[in-house]
This record gives C-alpha cells, sequence and structure tokens, in this order.
C-alpha cells in the first residue's frame, strides 16, 4: 500500500497535528491542506475540502495501523475490512458512473464483478472511490489494475453526448437515462458472470427503474441501492474505470477541437462553450456536451431551453 485517506473531523485535524509534532514530522506549507508534514519518505496531508487525509509514501499502512487508528481515529479498520464489512467480500457486482455532473463529455457508467479474492486484491493495491483521487495518471494505473484483477470481469458502457442528448429527450429526466445505463452494464456483467446474485449502486432513483429494464430481458438479480455505495470496493473499482473512460474521451475531443474541454460546470466551461458556439454554431453543443444543463442556454438561448425545474423522485 502506498497511499492512504480518511475524512476527518476539525478535532481529529487537531489531534492528527499534535501526533505528528510529537513523532518528529517536519511541517511546510503546502496549497489547499491545514497541514502538510514529513518524515522519512512519509508524507501527511489534510485537505481543506473535507477535510480529509492522505498519507503517502514508505511505511503507509505501519503508520495508519499503529499511529493514525489507534491515536486519532480510535478505531482499527485497515485489515480488517472482512470483520467490519463482510457483504463487500461477498460475490456481487459494483456499478458507478462518471459525467453526469458534467457539462461536457459522454455519461460513462462501468461495472465490475468481485469476490473474496479480488476484494482483497483490489483494497491492497489502493483501489478506492475515483473522487477521492486527484491525479489522472493514478486512474489509469488503478484502472489497469482493476481491469486485471477482476479477470475480465468488468463492463463500461459509454454513452456520448449525441446519444446522451436523444435518450434523455427520450426519457425525460436523468435518473431513468441512468437506470437504464445501469441496467445495460448490469446485463453484459450477467452474460459474463450468470450466477452472480446481487449488484450494488449509489442511490440515484428508484431501484425499480433499473429492475424493470432487467427483467424485460428475464434477467434475476438483486439490485441494491444505498447512499455512499463508493464505500465498497466493487463501486469504488467501478467509479475509476467510469472515470478513466470519461477523461479519456475529453482528451480525445478536445485534440480535435484544438481546445481543452474543462470539467464540471465552471466560468471556465461556460466560456469554453461560448468560443464553441462562435466558431462552429451553436449545433457543436450537441456533439460534445449535455445540452439539458443550464450552460447550454446561457451561450446558446436561441437554440436550448432553459432546464425544468429538477424532478423529486420517490420511493
Amino acid at each position: 500500500m502506498n497511499s492512504y485517506t480518511h475524512p476527518l473531523s476539525l478535532g481529529e485535524v487537531t489531534k492528527l497535528r499534535a501526533l505528528l509534532e510529537k513523532l518528529g514530522f517536519e511541517f511546510s506549507p503546502k496549497e489547499y491542506t491545514l497541514l502538510f508534514a514529513r518524515k522519512n519518505k512519509l508524507s501527511v496531508a489534510v485537505y481543506e475540502k473535507g477535510p480529509k487525509v492522505l498519507v503517502q509514501g514508505r511505511n503507509v499502512e505501519e503508520f495508519v495501523q499503529f499511529e493514525l487508528e489507534p491515536k486519532v481515529l480510535g478505531e482499527a479498520k485497515l485489515g480488517y475490512e472482512e470483520v467490519h464489512l463482510p457483504e463487500m467480500f461477498e460475490p456481487h457486482f459494483g456499478v458507478d458512473e462518471s459525467g453526469k455532473g458534467d457539462f461536457f463529455g459522454p455519461l460513462v457508467i462501468a461495472g465490475v464483478y468481485v469476490d473474496r479474492g479480488i476484494a482483497r486484491k483490489l483494497l491492497d493495491a489502493g483501489v478506492q472511490d475515483s473522487k477521492r483521487i486527484g491525479s489522472d495518471a493514478r486512474i489509469g494505473a488503478l484502472a489497469q489494475i482493476i481491469r486485471k484483477t477482476a479477470n475480465g470481469l468488468v463492463e463500461t458502457v459509454l454513452i456520448g453526448p449525441q446519444k446522451y442528448n436523444e435518450l434523455y429527450h427520450k426519457f425525460g429526466n436523468l435518473n431513468k437515462l441512468l437506470g437504464w445505463g445501469h441496467a445495460r452494464v448490469i446485463e453484459n456483467l450477467l452474460a459474463k458472470k450468470p450466477d452472480c446474485p446481487r449488484a450494488l449502486s449509489d442511490q440515484f432513483a428508484d431501484a425499480h427503474v433499473v429492475e424493470q429494464s432487467l427483467l424485460r430481458h428475464g434477467r434475476k438479480i438483486d439490485i441494491e441501492q444505498r447512499t455512499k455505495a463508493e464505500s465498497d470496493i466493487a463501486v469504488a473499482a467501478a467509479s475509476i474505470l467510469a472515470r478513466e473512460a470519461f477523461i479519456r474521451w475529453l482528451e480525445r475531443q478536445g485534440k480535435e477541437l484544438g481546445l481543452r474541454l474543462e470539467r464540471g460546470v465552471s466560468a471556465g466551461v461556460r466560456e469554453t462553450a461560448k468560443r464553441l458556439v462562435e466558431t462552429n454554431g451553436p449545433g457543436v453543443l450537441r456533439d460534445v456536451a449535455k445540452v439539458h444543463f443550464r450552460t447550454a442556454h446561457e451561450v446558446a438561448p436561441d437554440h436550448y431551453a432553459a432546464p425544468r425545474p429538477r424532478e423529486n423522485w420517490r420511493k
């Protein structure tokens, strides 16, 4: 293990600072952090966003097990996942998506099968929720490990902007589109692993949406949705595969257009969209972006309607 991350309370940040001082770590300033310290090729950073701690370098596992967990977090988790989360090691699919909150780019949904052996190997390799990984290179490296470790029992469905806009118009809302995409991934995984009993994903809509899509194809599998499902190793692995495919699409398309397609819905994204419309006309957005986003209406109001109020789903 060469990295470890965990959310912290402000009280735990104070405890950690005192611990690092006692252990002889050397502190130095670092952008976006509450603290940053090093000792013997081991670095500990606490980022403002969260806050969360990131431990990297040599002897990460020893530091977490013998210092961070007992003296700051107050509980032993690393190495005890099978005790605390036994269901994570039972055979199941994990499904997650990337790109749903980004104006530019596709919606990518990925799935990964794990059992006890695969889950343990992925944990030991440092697989975690993609949102905790700031490096695109690290995403790519972990994606390769996941594909190899899962022995091909992975699936990625990339819905490019053109198809996404067509499907969004057909379904009428994002939850139904997501349900359809999740069902596609699960069906494809079932073709490879038909005896898998369960599929887990984050809570995004009524699980009935996914179940209905599957039942039309005669599939029988327990569909489970829960908040913070990315804490499950299979869902975390799926999030990395989805993120990798999303990043690669943006890079390829950006090169073709000769500009950088930024992520999210920032002011920079809006400026890039404006430049594209000025150069290629408003129709170009259907090829590279999700046009139901407010950004499309803001840069081409005569061609794209303002978004409708968000619909709340009910169980």
